[in-house]
């Protein structure tokens, strides 16, 4: 929070992977002035006519983390992460990569393991020089190391971020160096079941993919957002490369939901 301060954001998200964990500790680090948006970012699938399997992350924001359905949809996908990351640390030891889940967990700090913090224990054993190769040599879905996660139906997990009063939002669709994306059709498919914005602005969408995904949210009435998907030391990416332009903004959270923005004032109040 005191980087997106000293970054210059007036208003930031914190969209951890398939967890609620980080809200109480983000919000009780807000400085003066700066707005808080809580939610999460839910690690998806959808089968294609052909039955390839394509990932793709949803974007919930500022909906209930008690509500019992989004709930257990989390719950789901943190224990599927836990065992997910354990076997492709063993497939890494099989080989005699130097690598332990002991130090993966550390790493990790109680939180959702997850491919990041195998190559952040890759780095820190000089396996890679850093978490941008770790990912490209070794942990990438074209590895032999690799093991898939058990995602969640994307329309299933549409659904549940509605129900759980939380707006929306189809993150990096385009990011094709990370795999295969789905087609504009499934993109009109999702705004149809209820999809509410579409990332436009990202680090891993090139000039065009930004114009095309632009004018396909005017197409399909989706509210089109910008973030830099800033993952600390992980990235290189810095805080703040790109972000949502005030209208979109007022037009995505003048939506009713659970919970509403945090602006922490002068006084140390939090008022919604």
């Amino acid at each position: 929070m005191a980087n997106a301060a000293t970054a210059g954001l007036e208003i930031v998200a914190i969209t951890d992977h398939d967890t609620a964990g980080g809200w109480d500790e983000a919000e009780a680090a807000l400085p003066d002035g700066l707005t808080l948006i809580s939610g999460a970012e839910f690690s998806c699938a959808h089968i294609d006519d052909d039955g390839q399997r394509i990932s793709l992350h949803l974007l919930g924001y500022l909906f209930d983390p008690d509500h019992d359905g989004l709930r257990a949809e989390r719950a789901r996908l943190r224990v599927s992460r836990l065992g997910r990351g354990r076997a492709i640390v063993d497939n890494l030891v099989a080989d005699g990569v130097a690598v332990t889940w002991n130090r993966v967990v550390e790493v990790a700090r109680g939180g959702a393991v997850g491919r990041p913090h195998i190559a952040r224990v890759l780095v820190e054993n000089g396996v890679v020089g850093d978490v941008d190769e770790a990912f490209r040599e070794l942990l990438s879905t074209s590895s032999k190391y690799y093991v898939p996660k058990a995602d969640g139906d994307v329309f299933a997990a549409i659904r549940l971020v509605h129900e759980a009063g939380g707006v929306s939002v189809f993150a990096h669709p385009l990011a094709r160096r990370r795999g295969a994306v789905v087609g504009d059709d499934v993109i009109a498919e999702m705004a149809r079941a209820g999809l509410d914005g579409i990332e436009v602005g990202h680090p891993d969408h090139a000039a065009e993919d930004q114009a095309h995904l632009a004018g396909l949210a005017g197409e399909l009435g989706l509210i089109p957002t910008g973030s830099s998907d800033y993952h600390g030391a992980n990235k290189a990416t810095v805080l703040g490369a790109f972000t949502t332009d005030r209208v979109a903004y007022d037009a995505l959270f003048d939506r009713p939901t659970a919970r509403r923005p945090v602006t922490r004032r002068a006084a140390g109040d939090a008022l919604p």
